[in-house]
């Protein structure tokens, strides 16, 4: 334990330092450094679809569940969606040295906030590889050091992600030391992280729920937290069929195993003999376990009944809970009840009640007419995202590069005196 504590010790020191170094570079020369990294990307290419493979593998033989493989396999389609998020946040604008406010006073003093860095961001997370792209470009975008320490399921395709882009910083002259990653998958490399309070100003756990949850209560440095995506999706009387149907299995099929996919679906009573029949046959065509509350059983026999725990369950698989609902006030009473405050999405035609649902929904992301698969960096034009956050502070919803950042006081004077 001793030696792991003095080797994350020495990573933080090492991170600290290039945290001040990395403050003071250019945004040019952090946009080459991440505009590089695609190319070292597709040179290594080879040696990252084998080690995933490896990983794939032990992930397998040691029983992880469906989902966890998912998330941690590399597919030609994600192995481009890393090499495109890296471009788009490349080519992002410099979210520092930005004026937030300013203001000349009457004795000349000029007083300006001015965007910086956050300085240190410690990232832990579970499973899928693109957190460790994603979150290295987001945090050196915006100017920061980042510590990565990835599970031990994605451990070797994680090294030679962060050792490429790692050589692509030195490449740049930038610290290689601005990207390091947690080689250890011991346990003691996590409770010495989250005391190292003097080295990290943020950390960003990326996970299950209790992953979150025990590294919010182990640590003194603050944590920008996701706990859960239960993700809902209100079809008012007025919502087109091939909409509603449309929008409700992207929703949820798109990809079953991710925190935005859709997870209960509420039907408003006034369109529920209209629309369950066919949202019914598409899910069961997309083989989705639906598990129904009393009204939407009897309007269509022979659906699972969905008992309370169903309401409170991000499944994270084919399965989606559905309940009839009285109007758009029962809707939004059922979200901010059982909601995480991640994703929720409303289908109609009448702006004024989708202005309401809007208003009274307390989610991250709101969305109308669109599937909950949407929300996020690259769908809101932000590149890469290094999370989700179901907070309300310092981060709500997509934490991208503006998301990492905070600011200083910078005042201008002539020679000036408090009289």
């Amino acid at each position: 334990m001793n030696d792991q504590v003095e080797e994350m010790g020495e990573i933080g020191r090492r991170a600290r330092k290039a945290a001040q170094v990395l403050a003071t570079l250019s945004g040019a020369q952090r946009q080459k450094a991440l505009a590089s990294m695609p190319e070292r990307l597709l040179a290594v290419k080879e040696s990252l679809l084998a080690a995933n493979s490896r990983d794939v593998e032990a992930a397998l033989k040691s029983g992880q569940p469906e989902p966890m493989v998912k998330r941690l396999l590399i597919t030609e389609k994600i192995f481009q969606y890393m090499l495109d998020r890296l471009r788009e946040v490349a080519e992002l604008p410099d979210p520092l040295g930005r004026v937030l406010e300013g203001q000349t006073r009457p004795n000349g003093l000029r007083v300006e906030k001015i965007s910086v860095p956050l300085g240190v961001v410690g990232i832990i997370y579970e499973a899928r590889p693109n957190v460790t792209t994603d979150a290295a470009a987001v945090c050196l975008k915006s100017g920061n050091a980042v510590i990565l320490r990835g599970g031990s399921e994605s451990l070797q395709s994680n090294l030679v992600l962060a050792d490429a882009m790692s050589a692509s910083l030195q490449e740049n002259g930038i610290p290689a030391d601005a990207l390091q990653i947690v080689r250890s998958t011991g346990h003691e490399a996590v409770e010495a992280m989250l005391q190292m309070d003097q080295y990290i100003d943020v950390l960003i756990p990326r996970g299950g729920k209790g992953l979150i949850q025990a590294v919010a209560r182990g640590t003194r440095i603050p944590v920008i937290k996701h706990y859960e995506g239960i993700c809902h999706l209100y079809l008012a009387a007025d919502a087109p069929e091939a909409m509603a149907v449309n929008v409700a299995v992207n929703s949820k099929i798109q990809r079953v195993e991710v925190c935005n996919a859709l997870e209960t679906l509420l039907v408003d009573q006034e369109a529920a003999g209209r629309l369950l029949p066919p949202l019914v046959q598409a899910f069961r065509e997309k083989n989705v376990e639906l598990r129904g509350c009393e009204r939407t059983r009897a309007l269509v026999p022979g659906l699972k009944a969905a008992v309370e725990e169903d309401w409170r369950t991000e499944y994270l698989a084919p399965v989606l809970s559905v309940r009839v609902v009285d109007g758009v006030e029962e809707a939004i009473e059922h979200i901010n009840t059982y909601g995480s405050g991640h994703t929720d999405a409303i289908v109609t035609q009448n702006l004024p009640l989708a202005q309401r649902f809007v208003a009274a929904v307390d989610s991250g992301s709101v969305l109308v007419n669109a599937s909950t698969r949407l929300s996020g960096g690259g769908d809101y034009g932000m590149g890469a995202v290094v999370g989700i956050s179901t907070d309300k502070l310092h981060a709500r919803g997509p934490v991208g590069v503006h998301e990492l950042t905070s600011y200083k006081w910078v005042v201008y004077g002539d020679g000036h005196l408090r009289s």
